[in-house]
Order: C-alpha cells, then structure tokens, then sequence
C-alpha cells in the first residue's frame, strides 16, 4: 500500500507497512554478516574458515542473531578474496570442503539460525571454465559470447570498446591476444558475463538450485543492479555512480522474477537480499516487488551523515518508495566494502558513542537489520600499511581499498592474533596490538561494553517488537535530534552536541546506548528506547 502522510503544515509524518503475524522470517530478521576469511580460523594457517565459523556459532546465537551472511567460499584464485569465482558448486579448500560446509549449516540450523549465502552473478573468476573456453575460442565463437567481448575502436581496434571505467580503478575493459577486449567492471581477473545469452541465466538457476537443496535459506547477490550492460554499451557521460548505463538497467528485474520462482518451489521461506546501488529509494524499492526479491539493502541509511535531519530523510524517502511497493526495508550501518561505522562518524569515543546511538536507532524501526561482524565489538577501520594491503582496488589505484574494514575479529588474550586462530602468528592482515580491550573475552567481562550492550539490545529488541504494528510516526522533537514512535515504543536520538528535552511521547526508559536520560533530556551523541504510556 502507498504511506499515508499527514498534511505538510504538520510535523509528524505516519507510515504503516502492514505486515501479517505469519509473516517469514526474513521480514524482521537480524542478520549477522560473516567476512569468512576474517571471522574465525580452525585449523590455524591465519584465514578464517568453514570450521572456524561452526565453531563460533553458539557466539552468535548467544548475541541473538537470527541468521548469518556468509561472503562467498567457492572455489577460487582469491584475486578478490573470493568474489573472483572459479566454481560455484564447491568449497575453496582454504575454506574447507564441502562436508565443511554441510556440518557448519546443520549446526546452525540446530541453533536456530538461518544460513544466507553469497552468490555472485555479475562476473566469475578468468580460471572459471567458461572463461578458459573463451579465451582458446576464436571471435564470434558461441562459447565467448557468455562473456562480453567486443572489437576495439580505432583503426587498429587498440582502443577500449568505450569509456567505461572499473570500480577498482583504470579502464574496464582487457585487451586478450587476438584482438578483441573483455569487460571487467571490477578487476581485469573478473571478466563479466553477458546475461543478453540464456545459457548464463539457465547455469545461475542450477547454481541456486545447488545450494538450496544442500539447505541454505537465502542468498545474498553480489551487483545485484549491474548484470545486464546496454547492448550498445552506452558510453559513460555521468561518471562512475549511478544512474549510468552500465548499472541498473530494467531487463535485471526480469533475471529476479525468475528467481522469485525458483525459491517459491521450496519450503522454509527462502530468500534473497540485494547489494544493489541503484541510485534513489524509487529505485531500490523496484528491486522489492512482490514477484520479485525479498529484501535490497538500503544504502540511504548507511551513507547518511551523523545528522538527525539526514536520518529523518532517509526515513521519509525509504518508506515513501517501498510502501509504493508493499515491501519492508532493509537497514545497514556497515560491511566489508566501506569505512566502518564507528569511523565514520568520528572514531574515538565519539565514534563509538554515536555508532551504538545508530545500531539503536536503526533496531527500533520495522524491517530487518544487518550487523557486520565486528560491529558488536565497536571496532574501528584500521589503517594497514601498505606493505599489507592485499585488495584489488589499492593495486589497481581505487585509493586505500577496503582491507581496513576487514581485518580478522579479535576473540581474546592480551596480544594478536588474539585467538583468531590456533597458533601464534599474524593472520592473513596484521591485528593491532591495541584491541586487546576490544576482544569478545574482555567485552565479556564488561558490563558496560559494547558487546553487552548488542546482547541487551537484540534480546529487548525480540521481545519488545514482537507484535507491533509497522506504522511508524515521526515525531515533533527538539533540533537536533529524531524522534519515531512504532505503537508503544518510542526512539529518540541525539545527534546535537547538548543535552536536548526529550518528546512528550517518551515514558519509561527501556534501554540507552549511552548516559540514562534524566531530568527529562537526553545527551548528546544517544539514543535511548521508551515505553509509551
């Protein structure tokens, strides 16, 4: 249904997203994200790893996570750390194997927690078979039109195809020894495919279909707005962002009601989540219809500055688009693809005041809620030297990569690797020595961390929400600081720098990320939880 907006001249906005008591799981789901090669390693060679992962599972169950997110751990060259995919239907043996994989699902689901896994339909790995085909294929070759091959302009064709340019950096196209140009929207070790040919969508249906009968619950697509290109292959006028026709283009919705089918064969309420960049929540919220995804990640959220009128935009822009829809949203405040939170809105104490503000915030609205590993533990991004750096992107120019979002979770003792893994040496990124207090042992012992404060807030989390209706009305509040009311609870936070009075709509206090609200105000850089009366 379209929201329902009150006047202009009024203060207060009122959204209702109606959502059934039956409703699936994945609609107000808490879902972990686990970066697999830095999360936790069982066999002690410094990558994270699929018994490491099963290992740690009652972690999070305890924390109260009701699925994970598992990066993607096919078999791979690791050009990308496993987004460069060789064959989708097996386990890297960095990772694992196969029965791995099997053992690690069947205890999650014996915890109660579902298991959602990447996919990665835009591009595959230069070893994939395919791609091995294509290159010993002459042009015009059926086998390499799974791939997007093209002539050069100029007269010796030693020009790229257009002006595209890659998100790692440089031109996106690779020049191969006849001749002809590949396009790499990302590296030049991932060439894209060409969803123009069927045969790449009937091989992605079997690759679901793979994983779905081995039991997984959903999927996470990779690019989920870039895999069909303009068959003119448009150049670029607008840069690199969308919209460009290089992304988003409407014939992807048509590859996702495939999919809608697919899942709707089995049992359990699968699904599937997109990273998809489309540009505007109108956008995004297309991903989301009712014969196509289940969920898209909203982008708005996490880019929104530490502001309470850029939240309180993102709000009404989000709800505007999916109600058009009758869809839920789907919040992020992180993952392994940008600065983390805590950093961005200032690092230090700071940061971290205002990261747990956010996570509070973002747990209060309707819809479900991702949390990158490493976010329950406050972590930082952490500056890697160079001489470390191990991403694409800083080989290929896109700036300082992504490693400082991933370096692996730090799970106890006093020094790295912090019981990363078995053994004593550096794992695949160096740990700083100064996280020693923000291991999962010392939060632990802390009432007052960081960790405690997650386990709090997704244990009320399931229990106040539980029932609500989904309208959401925003409240008239002092400057500087948001206000919503979901029925009887209320949020507020405070992005100002002074204590501001609270909402006459707050009653009693439930929980706060920060100092307790008193004497009727509410400190800067928190967000606290009411019960209204």
């Amino acid at each position: 249904m379209v929201p329902y907006l009150t006047p202009a001249a009024s203060l207060t906005c009122t959204w209702n997203v109606q959502i059934s008591s039956s409703a699936p799981w994945w609609r107000h789901a808490v879902c972990y994200q686990i970066y697999i090669r830095s999360f936790a390693d069982g066999n002690g060679d410094g990558v994270g790893d699929m018994p490491g992962i099963e290992a740690r599972l009652p972690y999070l169950a305890g924390l109260g996570v009701d699925a994970v997110w598992i990066t993607p751990f096919y078999s791979s060259p690791q050009n990308d750390h496993g987004y460069d995919v060789a064959d989708h239907r097996d386990v890297d043996p960095l990772f694992g194997t196969l029965a791995d994989f099997d053992s690690m699902l069947a205890t999650a689901h014996d915890l109660g927690v579902k298991v959602i896994v990447d996919v990665v339909p835009n591009h595959t790995s230069d070893r994939h078979r395919w791609f091995v085909e294509a290159l010993a294929a002459a042009p015009g070759d059926p086998v390499r039109d799974r791939y997007v091959f093209r002539d050069g302009l100029g007269r010796n064709g030693d020009r790229p195809p257009n002006n595209w340019r890659s998100m790692f950096g440089g031109p996106a196209w690779t020049r191969v020894p006849d001749g002809q140009w590949y396009l790499n929207l990302f590296d030049s070790t991932q060439p894209d495919l060409n969803w123009w040919n069927h045969e790449v969508g009937d091989e992605f249906e079997s690759i679901l279909r793979f994983w779905l009968d081995r039991g997984v619950d959903g999927f996470r697509i990779d690019v989920a707005h870039g895999l069909y290109k303009p068959f003119d292959l448009t150049p670029s006028v607008r840069g690199d962002r969308p919209p460009h026709p290089m992304w988003d283009q409407p014939e992807v919705h048509e590859v996702y009601r495939r999919w809608h089918k697919v899942l709707a064969e089995y049992d359990g309420d699968r699904m599937a989540v997109a990273e998809a960049w489309a540009g505007s929540p109108e956008s995004m919220a297309r991903y989301i219809r009712s014969d196509e995804l289940q969920q898209t990640f909203n982008f708005e959220w996490l880019m929104a500055d530490w502001s309470a009128a850029a939240f309180r935009r993102v709000l009404v822009d989000t709800f505007d688009a999916i109600g058009r829809v009758d869809g839920t949203p789907t919040w992020v405040l992180s993952n392994h693809d940008v600065v983390r939170e805590t950093t961005r809105y200032g690092g230090g104490g700071t940061g971290l005041a205002r990261a747990r503000a956010a996570a509070l915030t973002m747990m209060a609205l309707p819809g479900s809620a991702y949390v990158y590993q490493g976010e329950e533990l406050g972590l930082e991004q952490v500056d890697v030297p160079p001489s470390d750096r191990q991403d694409p992107a800083w080989f290929r120019g896109g700036g300082p990569g992504r490693d400082g979002c991933r370096v692996p979770v730090p799970w106890s003792g006093t020094a790295p690797p912090f019981g990363f893994g078995p053994g004593a040496g550096q794992p695949w990124l160096p740990m700083p020595a100064h996280w020693s207090t923000s291991t999962v042992e010392a939060q632990d012992a802390d009432d007052g961390s960081t960790l405690a404060f997650f386990r709090r807030m997704l244990r009320l989390r399931r229990e106040v929400t539980a029932g609500l209706g989904e309208e959401v009305e925003l409240l008239d509040s002092a400057p500087g600081t948001l206000a919503f009311r979901r029925d009887s609870l209320v949020c507020v936070v405070n992005c100002g720098s002074r204590p501001r009075r609270l909402p006459p709509e707050a009653g009693e206090l439930l929980l706060s990320s920060g100092a307790d609200p008193s004497g009727g105000r509410i400190e800067p850089d928190t967000a606290a939880w009411f019960r209204h009366p």
